[in-house]
């Protein structure tokens, strides 16, 4: 996982899902230590957050208000989806990079995955062991 915050953009967000929908959603987002906020004067929001958190967030509106919110889960979905790499651990994607592709060099390794070179030889030996 990334400790990088991510900032998905909520295009005309108040006239998709209303004010009062928004503010709702701004209150639930810090619950999730995401920030749900405008774009400077502008009619577009953004929120920013960890890409786990968002995903959290983005399956608690799912969950809990599906047809109010609909605009807001679209967007974060495909929000996430460009970030796909953040929301799962630096373990498993070392794992199945090396699975999908066994001749993988360390150093092709390392770039994709911003590991060192230790991570990487600890990763390629534990998947010749199993």
């Amino acid at each position: 996982m990334s400790d990088k915050a991510i900032t998905i953009a909520l295009p005309s967000l108040i006239h998709r899902i209303g004010g009062e929908q928004a503010k709702r959603a701004r209150s639930l987002a810090e619950n999730y230590h995401c920030k749900l906020s405008r774009v400077r004067r502008s009619r577009n929001w953004q929120i920013t957050g960890l890409a786990i958190k968002q995903s959290e967030f983005c399956e608690h509106i799912k969950s809990t208000e599906p047809e109010t919110m609909a605009f807001l889960v679209r967007k974060l979905e495909e929000g996430l989806e460009r970030h796909k790499d953040k929301l799962e651990p630096k373990e498993e994607r070392l794992r199945r990079i090396i699975t999908e592709n066994p001749n993988i060099t360390l150093n092709e390794l390392m770039a994709m995955t911003n590991c060192s070179i230790s991570e990487t030889r600890k990763a390629r030996f534990d998947n010749e062991t199993y």
